[in-house]
């Protein structure tokens, strides 16, 4: 149960600027913001920053089914400690996917028994589905995602373009975003293919068979699609300034389209990719160190919309094969989060932005999260900027110690973190009482 406190001495991230304030806790709220603006418990914050709760709206938890791959308590545990209080988890790899009510109710259980953060469910778009996107909206979801290549598993099936046609039309129908993974199929598997039947399967030979030519076909359909369904389109993890520069395009053409990227494309580069290995594996591939660079200049100067991290996690037995085609694709950041994005040295208003109220702003919870305003849920992150660290494989908190950030060092440190006025996660204190809710669009 939350208890009210107040927050004393920080440097508070609010809406309208950075300011030195109190910040009063009251009810799971927050109550009051300015000087000795209540009563209860002390925080002591001199020489902190105080951040609305990042709201990671691309995660994979992969429970129920795969709870063995991550979970909701390790997942969520993990994303508490990068920054965030609510997540919005994917509609796979989950087993079975989130693909109608039943699936719904099967991980919004799983969630609700496990996860210590707030939560909204994404419903998937497949050719096996279309019928049930009505019954998804009626339970609550956030969005609905499709890919537009091979999704990696089995009972995910990629919607061609029929498919996304017909789900982004209900969609709009229903008054929900499409998130897509934006590559053509045709071009990456062609090109893996080849690869493969020539011997050539090494990490470089992997990146270098998912081009930005196969991003930047995937974006123009997707946001073609968008704007002859009248759909709001989330393109997701956004890996070069090129796709931006189509989304803008499309922008400009009237189409409702916004941009995610993810900090991995910030941080790490193909080289990067062939030292680490496996665990820099992901889909789109990272890209040159040019490509890279332009990206955090382009986050820097407003083109990019939302952060997300793609926490994509698996056991380690799915990361140690010699054949990178083979090797699953995905990147575990959630606990470097926010972190990771001071470490590039974006300000604290510029990731409170991306990683909160652009967030908020986008998939209708602005009313309740991603700002420090009274009223709001009290979903606090305190921040130490003073006192950096050095991410260690024994420091992660997810079920396999397996990231790709693995020995990076970070200048800031999250110190506490609070989800409707209870805590968390603590440095100093491990796992809090938190226990997560369901969180859905408002109307």
């Amino acid at each position: 149960m939350a208890e009210d406190f107040v927050i004393r001495g920080a440097q508070v991230c609010l809406p309208d600027g950075l300011r030195m304030a109190d910040v009063a806790v009251s009810g799971g709220c927050i109550a009051a913001i300015g000087d000795n603006p209540g009563g209860g418990a002390t925080v002591d914050a001199g020489g902190m920053v105080l951040l609305p709760g990042a709201i990671d709206a691309h995660v994979h938890y992969n429970e129920p089914g795969r709870t063995d791959w991550e979970g909701w308590a390790t997942g969520s545990l993990a994303s508490a400690a990068g920054g965030a209080t609510c997540v919005f988890e994917m509609p796979l790899n989950a087993h079975p996917p989130t693909l109608d009510a039943e699936s719904f109710a099967l991980k919004k259980a799983a969630a609700e028994a496990s996860s210590v953060v707030d939560f909204a469910l994404w419903g998937g778009i497949t050719p096996a589905n279309l019928d049930k996107l009505s019954e998804l909206a009626a339970c609550g979801v956030i969005g609905f995602k499709a890919f537009m290549s091979s999704s990696g598993t089995d009972d995910f099936r990629r919607a061609d373009t029929q498919t996304l046609r017909a789900g982004m039309r209900r969609a709009a129908e229903l008054g929900l975003p499409v998130a897509v993974h934006a590559e053509d199929e045709a071009m990456v598997s062609a090109a893996a293919k080849a690869a493969r039947e020539a011997g050539r399967t090494s990490m470089r030979d992997y990146l270098e068979s998912r081009s930005v030519e196969a991003e930047l076909a995937a974006i123009r359909a997707a946001c073609d699609l968008a704007g002859e369904t009248g759909c709001r389109l989330q393109v997701v993890h956004v890996s070069c300034g090129e796709g931006l520069d189509e989304i803008r395009a499309a922008k400009d053409r009237g189409v409702d389209v916004t941009a995610e990227t993810c900090p991995h494309y910030l941080v790490f580069n193909a080289d990067d990719a062939v030292r680490i290995g496996a665990p820099a594996k992901c889909a789109p591939p990272l890209r040159s160190e040019a490509a890279r660079s332009d990206l955090v200049a382009r986050v820097r100067a407003g083109g990019v919309d939302t952060l997300g991290t793609d926490h994509s996690p698996c056991p380690p037995r799915m990361k140690d094969k010699k054949d990178f085609f083979e090797v699953w694709g995905g990147i575990a950041g959630a606990q470097s989060f926010l972190p990771s994005l001071w470490a590039l040295g974006f300000g604290m208003e510029t990731v409170v932005a991306l990683t909160a109220s652009n967030v908020a702003n986008r998939f209708g919870v602005a009313g309740r999260k991603g700002a420090i305003a009274p009223g709001m849920d009290a979903d606090l992150v305190l921040v130490d900027p003073r006192h950096g660290q050095i991410l260690r494989a024994g420091d992660l908190l997810t079920r396999h110690a397996v990231s790709a950030y693995v020995g990076r060092e970070f200048p800031a440190s999250v110190i506490s973190v609070w989800s409707r006025g209870v805590p968390v996660w603590s440095r100093s204190g491990g796992r809090g009482a938190a226990r997560g809710r369901l969180v859905r669009p408002q109307a």
